[in-house]
């Protein structure tokens, strides 16, 4: 029978100086013989316990009335409040620890039985006591010293990971592992120190100063070439990029702004006279500019821009004009600080249009005042990013001379005649905009340095704290011990690797880009920015709510990587109209394969139907549900490959249906669309698997082989798992197999768990990027970056 409740517990300095010995001892809620013996032959001589004291000692000492669960967590409640006492990171013995309390207890009880209380001159017995119970609870002991055991504890998470973090790290980091670490060295530098809480002025003249500094270092310069202080390194641009991701997403959207889409515009759209003038002054940092493309009324359908720059021929000169409120120039970064735009409009000469081309107006002068013609409005408080200067910018009749026309897809002589390499409109236009495909290169890549952040201070925190316990005298769970919080975690961490080595994969395609494969690249581009944005979000709110209240927290930072990061998915291309534009590109290329092919195209196709129904669609392999099989990684790209297959033929015969009724093509698209942007994500999803299993099978190390071909399952798993409905209906799956997929996701939940700490350890976020005290300091960091 167990004590009775009592909330009242007030003890002598002598009772607590034993009340972690005691509370050690009853933590597995038996109390053996020797040390029931023990106790009451050491009580009886004990100096420092009085008669009372010792009789409650012994009532404690009686085996078959265990400390009521009150009394219990009354004990737990006082030894935290001592041990929080006691320097950070120190872990004292349970007699340091009984002193402590007694000292306390002295304190507040200043009084006759305790005033000449001297707890230290009966150290030496409480030490003896402490040595004599030899069953003590370590666990339980170490548990009322939290800082201590998280460290010991991430230590041990490291360990059961069977593998290097370190070792994973390089090969995340693969060739760029220099500069990723040239880039962390400067994240910790404290001219980069994250003040807590600044308006919006502050941050942007922070934001501003910020990019000067990376401009000394030479990093805003890297794209552009040899020649003008770059380095001709557009991959090393993208690294950059990814890892400011990780520190400050104001800071890298800026920086994009002026070396990627002003400085980039001008390299890429402009020919060797603009390079000559204004790339060194850019990559510097000396000549700030914008990127004017999108409009208040136009944003994704860049053919219909308003804005228009006509031609004169008598002044050489062009005249840039916003023809409404509705054409001016919205949401442009650095408007507040620019002194040049690259403007988008449509180009007017001798009363024809050629579309739209690029113009270099200057907007301000040396002092910063803006110049005649030019409207500049503040956008104002944002829901994020509020460190960039966002305005809206309109033009009345600005003049500017014929050259700074960005004129290498389109020129206009002296005299007003248009010329241009590429003679089809649409073609011109469709490359020009391919040249800034490197928006969306980047941008993912910054995305998912936020959502890895997200990761890591979640997992982090499951393993810190704790929730509920077996029962009252146990140390509770950690959350990520609990198989609904690896559901939550396990896949998005998983998915964060299967998206690092496709972007990368990305990144190489784009920087070795040539005109042959350039469209290719685009449709690849538009399908990993959206699907990676899209998962940006999810991830980030799902860690959020991981972390519960102090998720929160600002100072734990979900509040600015949600809102920071909220405007990716409709920011270089609004993600839904991204997706439509893969589809139109896959859907391309099939039509292009059976144009080019005729008749081998067909039957070609019809024996790949016919194979799969034979290899795939047949009673036994969609029922099968044999552990080697469902772990195969053949199974999981084929089940990819059959998924995107199977929509983009549907697809092209739906839309070959309605044309046949008299719709035209783009009426057949609209009354399609849905289905479009399913066949874009499954080509996605297929495109990121392929890469992932190969970036697995490519590592050289057995343990990061073997720990990235587990995530990559997983992500496979859950991904089918995710589309079973699709699947059950399309008789890929049985409800059995299905089922099977269902408990092998839950099963390599658990093991990825088991590796969590190593794997968001492996990104090797320094501290001072990292900013959220409930993600832990960890211990695979510190290794990293030694």
């Amino acid at each position: 029978m167990s004590q009775p409740p009592n909330f009242h517990f007030s003890y002598s300095p002598g009772v607590q100086s034993l009340i972690p010995l005691l509370y050690a001892a009853w933590s597995d809620r038996i109390l053996t013989p020797a040390e029931i013996s023990f106790l009451k032959q050491k009580a009886a001589r004990a100096e420092f316990l009085t008669e009372a004291d010792k009789e409650q000692l012994m009532l404690w000492a009686d085996p078959t009335r265990p400390p009521s669960p009150q009394l219990f967590k009354y004990w737990e409640i006082e030894l935290r409040r001592a041990a929080a006492r006691f320097p950070e990171g120190s872990q004292p013995s349970l007699a340091g620890l009984g002193i402590a309390m007694a000292e306390q207890a002295a304190r507040q009880n200043q009084n006759s039985e305790t005033k000449d209380w001297a707890p230290l001159h009966f150290k030496a017995q409480l030490e003896e006591l402490e040595e004599g119970l030899n069953s003590i609870n370590i666990e339980t002991y170490r548990w009322l010293f939290p800082d201590t055991d998280t460290r010991r504890q991430s230590r041990e998470e490291t360990a059961r990971a069977g593998f290097r973090v370190s070792l994973m790290t390089d090969y995340l980091d693969g060739a760029e592992a220099e500069l990723k670490n040239r880039m962390r060295t400067l994240m910790k530098d404290p001219a980069f120190q994250h003040p807590a809480q600044w308006n919006k002025e502050a941050y942007r003249r922070q934001v501003l100063h910020w990019v000067g500094l990376l401009a000394e270092q030479g990093l805003g310069a890297l794209s552009f070439p040899f020649r003008y202080g770059g380095q001709d390194d557009m991959g090393a641009y993208a690294t950059v990029f990814e890892m400011l991701g990780y520190h400050d997403l104001s800071l890298t959207i800026k920086f994009g702004v002026q070396f990627g889409l002003f400085g980039g515009s001008i390299h890429q759209l402009g020919t060797e006279r603009h390079h000559a003038r204004y790339l060194k002054d850019i990559g510097k940092g000396e000549l700030l500019g914008c990127f004017a493309m999108t409009e208040t009324g136009h944003g994704s359908n860049v053919r219909g821009l308003e804005t228009t720059a006509v031609y004169l021929p008598e002044t050489e000169e062009f005249v840039i004009h916003t023809p409404s409120r509705e054409a001016g120039k919205e949401y442009i970064g650095n408007a507040l600080h620019g002194r040049m735009a690259t403007v988008f409009a449509q180009l007017v000469v001798r009363g024809e249009n050629h579309g739209v081309h690029a113009v270099l107006v200057p907007m301000r002068d040396e002092e910063g005042k803006l110049l005649p013609g030019i409207e500049v409005e503040d956008c104002g408080y944002k829901m994020g990013l509020n460190g960039i200067d966002n305005g809206r910018i309109w033009f009345d009749e600005v003049r500017v001379p014929r050259e700074n026309l960005l004129n290498r897809f389109g020129d206009v002589s002296p005299d007003g005649v248009y010329n241009s390499p590429i003679e089809n409109p649409s073609r011109r236009f469709f490359t020009m905009l391919g040249t800034l495909v490197g928006g969306r290169v980047c941008v993912p890549r910054a995305g998912l340095s936020a959502a890895k952040t997200g990761l890591r201070i979640a997992v982090g925190y499951a393993l810190r704290r704790r929730q509920f316990a077996p029962s009252f005298h146990e140390p509770e769970v950690l959350l990520l011990d609990y198989p609904s919080h690896q559901r939550r975690l396990m896949p998005l961490l998983a998915k964060a690797y299967a998206l690092h080595f496709a972007l990368r994969y990305l990144t190489e395609r784009y920087t070795n880009r040539s005109p042959e494969d350039i469209r290719e690249i685009e449709t690849i581009a538009a399908a990993l920015k959206a699907h990676s944005t899209w998962f940006t979000t999810a991830c980030l709110q799902e860690c959020r709510e991981a972390c519960g209240g102090k998720g929160y927290l600002s100072e734990n930072r979900f509040d600015s990587l949600k809102a920071d990061t909220d405007v990716f998915t409709t920011f270089e291309g609004d993600n839904t109209v991204l997706m439509q534009l893969v589809a139109k590109g896959v859907l391309s290329e099939f039509r292009k394969e059976f144009h080019e092919e005729g008749n081998m195209a067909v039957l070609r196709y019809l024996s790949g139907r016919a194979a799969t129904a034979i290899s795939e669609l047949n009673p036994i392999v969609i029922r099968n549900t044999s552990r080697s099989h469902l772990l195969d990684e053949n199974f999981h790209l084929s089940a990819f490959r059959f998924r995107e297959r199977r929509l983009l033929q549907s697809l092209a015969q739906r839309i070959r249906g309605w044309v046949k009724e008299g719709a035209s093509a783009n009426e057949a698209a609209m009354k399609c669309q849905t289905h479009m942007i399913a066949l874009a994500k499954a080509f996605a999803e297929r495109l990121v698997l392929e890469q992932f299993q190969k970036a697995a099978g490519r590592a050289e190390a057995e343990p990061i082989r073997q720990a990235l071909q587990r995530l990559c399952r997983l992500y496979a798993l859950h991904t089918i798992e995710q589309h079973k409905g699709w699947y059950l209906e399309n008789d890929y799956l049985a409800g059995a197999k299905s089922k099977a997929i269902r408990r092998l996701v839950d099963e390599y939940c658990a093991v990825i768990r088991q590796e969590a700490e190593a794997l968001v350890e492996a990104f090797a976020i320094p501290p001072e990027s990292l900013r959220a005290e409930v993600a832990g300091s960890g211990t695979g960091q510190t290794a990293i970056l030694e």
